[in-house]
């Protein structure tokens, strides 16, 4: 017996202890800690109180008590017209609403200008967590969904950056974010990033995370086109040790907006109970007045879905759930959603991919913000929830849901294509401005290599010296071009200037704006969403969902398993089969398909060694091989029973084409048998020659042993398709009422005994 790992301990349990998930905290609630994530004891009724059109009291406070956020949302934020009609609704009415086909996506954005903070977090804490996909569905403004992705590593390196942010751009991501491990990188890595975009595909936007002074100049010189790191909170005391308040943001939000670019601002639950501030409220009333924040301040949009606290959320109960709501909400007062799915979120892959679902089953204006490119290790953000070693899976779900996750499939010749194009054109760029050199040995390991441990060193204080020159003299996007064109790469100079006309023109500041490749600007004022039930809104179909399910690991079933090492004649037939006079006879009754159609079994092995295996092992257990092909049926139980019926002495070992086998005597019923073996994709040459042993013991009366055999657990998951087919052209081989036939083995066409 196993000793227990301690007195009286389980051994599944402790085995249990050491998985991934057990890595992480999970803790009860501590409501005065603002350690719940909804429906908090603490948080306020939702309350609007509006005399002689003056708000005097709201959520259980009294204008005298209003702090900071209170004041911003009374003067900007709520619409008093539509407030007195929609607070005087029940919660579950306006539940109702939202998950409601009938009630159009606009009435339920004209509500919840006039909702108040408790309102729409009481409001969003009703709805489970299948309710709040189907809202967040009706409500997200675009009616395609979209992707954002993270373009950062460990060295700085340009060409690295370059090559990855053209991966991303060719792989169908509308935005692209980097930030710095050193902040003085920032021009030079903006640059990065601008030109490899760009020679991905032209139109994708681009931003640089840093201190919100550099970020702007970085805008105002035309080297990044968005920006989505001006963070709110729902306590003021956040507020104030962030030497911020809701108007400060504000007027930095138009500064962007004035410049022509793109600005979200960025929240998400967590945040304060992280800071210590929580005020005793539950995570989700906190984050609705953020994202009311938001909405009064005049911004695009928001990210948020908890971000960098995700695994904070986590810890408690209905964490998921309320990350999902926040997003919700937000996608209800009219924002642009990025809704998070970019921070480390748990240890556990089923944990992390359950989070997920809720974004990524209806759909959001970027589905992760983003989506980490390169290999999580590179990833200066402080780690993807999903990177480039997820690129498969995450691809593969799209396919498996028929749901459109904004990432695209692209083959390995044109992602190498696309880099290498990238690294040359940044090489080109930094050459022309006088920037430290770009080698050709980084070019070609950012092409091809892994991560930034393949990349070479570069001398990084030339580099810093090198970003603040560029700084100082005030390298524009234009600058950028007008390198590209003097170097030879015209078209990606010429995305370059389109880039800076989108930001003169500001199309792009519309709602939810992604640009096309045609310089299109798609966005939520003329690509609105519409869903109204089934059949309507956005469908995945036609070349977009072909596109989508083209995947380079996707086998043409048509030629899965025809495969073989042989292109000669393994057996050739003979006459019809007789039955057999001698004792120590065995017969191996192969299917109808087996060295046809199909030449090899499950696992690739080639069906000559494996008869010669078997004949073999039979010929060395000391019984007499005789082989025949069963024409009349698929089932290996009936090919190795009709295989027994011929056999001298009533033992056979019958083989299906792909590789099972069973060895059968005649005076038992057809599903019952000496020895199964339905493990196929384990078996090696040696396991066949073993059976052939086997089944000779049995004809001659020794004593035997089974064969000894393995378990795959996902075998299943790995093969079933494999095994249709292969099934499925076996049974397509069938002849009806056909007797079995003599085969023996054939070399270059002619007939040998073996």
């Amino acid at each position: 017996m196993p000793e227990a790992p301690n007195a009286g301990g389980s051994a599944r349990f402790a085995s249990r202890a050491e998985k991934e998930l057990r890595r992480e905290t999970l803790v009860t609630p501590l409501p005065e800690l603002g350690l719940v994530a909804a429906n908090g004891p603490n948080d306020p009724e939702p309350e609007l109180v509006v005399e002689n059109g003056v708000v005097v009291r709201m959520d259980g406070r009294a204008a005298a008590e209003f702090d900071v956020i209170d004041r911003f949302l009374v003067a900007h934020g709520l619409d008093l017209e539509v407030a007195v009609e929609a607070m005087a609704l029940s919660d579950l009415d306006v539940a109702r609403k939202l998950v409601d086909v009938d009630v159009p996506r606009a009435e339920s954005v004209r509500m919840a200008r006039g909702l108040t903070p408790a309102k729409l977090a009481r409001v969003a804490g009703l709805l489970d967590p299948v309710e709040l996909m189907f809202a967040l569905k009706k409500l997200r403004a675009r009616r395609a969904p979209a992707n954002q992705a993270h373009v950062t590593n460990l060295k700085e390196s340009p060409a690295l950056l370059a090559a990855d942010a053209a991966e991303a751009a060719a792989r169908g991501f509308a935005e692209i974010e980097t930030t710095v491990g050193v902040a003085r990188y920032a021009p030079l890595n903006a640059i990065s990033l601008l030109v490899g975009s760009q020679t991905g595909r032209p139109g994708v936007m681009t931003q640089c995370a840093v201190e919100e002074r550099r970020n702007l100049e970085l805008a105002v010189n035309g080297l990044v086109t968005y920006a989505e790191t001006l963070s709110v909170y729902g306590t003021e005391q956040v507020f104030v040790d962030g030497d911020d308040t809701p108007w400060s943001k504000s007027f930095l939000g138009a500064a962007y907006a004035s410049r022509g670019v793109k600005v979200r601002f960025t929240s998400g639950t967590g945040s304060e109970a992280l800071m210590g501030h929580t005020q005793g409220m539950s995570m989700l009333y906190l984050e609705a007045r953020c994202i009311s924040v938001v909405r009064a301040a005049g911004s695009q949009g928001v990210q948020n879905g908890s971000i960098s606290c995700v695994a904070l959320v986590l810890s408690l109960p209905g964490g998921t759930r309320a990350i999902l709501a926040e997003n919700v909400i937000a996608a209800w007062l009219d924002l642009e959603v990025a809704s998070g799915n970019d921070a480390i979120a748990s240890h556990s892959a089923i944990r992390k991919t359950a989070k997920l679902m809720g974004q990524f089953l209806p759909g959001t204006d970027f589905v992760t913000s983003g989506y980490s490119v390169m290999p999580r290790h590179d990833n200066t953000f402080g780690g993807g929830n999903y990177d480039a070693d997820d690129l498969d899976e995450w691809m593969t779900i799209q396919r498996d849901w028929q749901v459109d996750g904004g990432i695209e499939p692209v083959g390995e010749a044109e992602v190498t294509r696309v880099r290498e194009r990238a690294a040359r054109a940044i090489q080109a760029v930094f050459a022309e401005l006088g920037l430290p050199e770009i080698s050709d040995e980084e070019v070609v390991a950012a092409t091809i290599g892994y991560d930034a441990s393949d990349m070479p060193d570069r001398d990084r204080a030339a580099d810093v010296a090198a970003a603040d020159a560029a700084l100082g003299r005030k390298v524009s996007g234009l600058d950028v071009a007008l390198a590209l064109d003097r170097r030879g790469f015209e078209d990606v100079a010429r995305a370059v200037v389109d880039m800076q006309r989108q930001r003169v023109s500001a199309d792009y500041l519309q709602t939810s704006a992604v640009i096309d490749e045609d310089g299109t600007v798609r966005s939520a004022v003329n690509d609105p969403n519409a869903y109204t039930g089934p059949g309507t809104g956005y469908r995945l179909e036609g070349a977009r969902w072909e596109a989508l399910q083209a995947l380079p690991h996707v086998i043409d079933a048509a030629t899965l398993g025809t495969g073989a090492r042989t292109v000669q004649p393994i057996v050739v037939e003979g006459d019809d089969a007789a039955v057999g006079t001698d004792a120590t006879e065995v017969v191996i009754a192969v299917g109808p398909a087996f060295s046809g159609t199909i030449r090899e079994t499950i696992n690739g092995l080639d069906h000559g060694d494996v008869l010669a295996a078997i004949v073999d092992g039979v010929a060395e257990g000391g019984g007499s091989p005789r082989i025949v092909r069963v024409r009349r049926v698929a089932d290996v139980a009936f090919i190795a029973h009709d295989g027994a019926r011929l056999s001298g002495s009533g033992i056979a070992l019958g083989i299906q084409s792909k590789g099972t086998a069973v060895i059968h005597r005649v005076d038992l019923q057809p599903l019952d048998n000496l020895e199964l073996f339905g493990m196929s994709p384990l078996y090696s040459l040696e396991s066949y020659r073993a059976m052939g042993r086997n089944a000779a013991g049995y004809a001659l009366g020794n004593r035997v042993g089974p064969v000894p055999t393995e378990l795959d657990n996902f075998a299943r998951a790995k093969l079933i398709v494999r095994t249709t087919l292969l099934h499925a052209r076996e049974t397509r081989a069938v002849v009806q009422g056909a007797a079995p036939v003599e085969l023996a083995f054939a070399l270059e066409g002619e007939a040998l005994p073996r």
